[in-house]
């Protein structure tokens, strides 16, 4: 279970039922960038607002490096998505959706996977995740 406020929890729920149905409709196969634009369009026809390929700043020792980081969306503002394609998901996979959290400020996000004929994986986070890069 995660914590987070109610709107946080539908949130990732609308985002985890959201990623169930287009796996159902597409199926297994594709490439995780053709999985997060339809999941796009899906959460939009179903009336939540969807920010793609989101910038993520980096400030290291007070200055701000362009890095080139985004992340896959952010939903209503409230929780980062991060989609992919592998076989199972990994440590290294977590632990980037737990970066990203804490460098966008959002406290909930959904790790999702859709790697067979069968079914998609979501896994979703949340907690006190706040705050921006830090300086070592």
């Amino acid at each position: 279970m995660i914590d987070g406020t109610a709107d946080e929890r539908a949130c990732s729920g609308a985002v985890v039922d959201a990623a169930m149905h287009v796996h159902s409709l597409l199926g297994a196969g594709l490439l995780e960038g053709v999985y997060a634009k339809c999941l796009a369009r899906e959460l939009t026809l179903r009336g939540h607002s969807v920010r793609r390929e989101v910038p993520v700043p980096i400030t290291y020792k007070g200055e701000q490096i362009d890095c080139a980081l985004r992340l896959d969306m952010i939903v209503d503002g409230l929780v980062v998505v991060e989609a992919k394609t592998v076989d199972r998901l990994h440590p290294a996979h977590t632990a980037q959706l737990l970066t990203y959290l804490a460098l966008s400020g959002c406290r909930v996000g959904v790790l999702l996977n859709f790697p067979t004929p069968r079914r998609s994986d979501a896994r979703r986070w949340g907690g006190g995740c706040r705050g921006r890069g830090r300086s070592p």
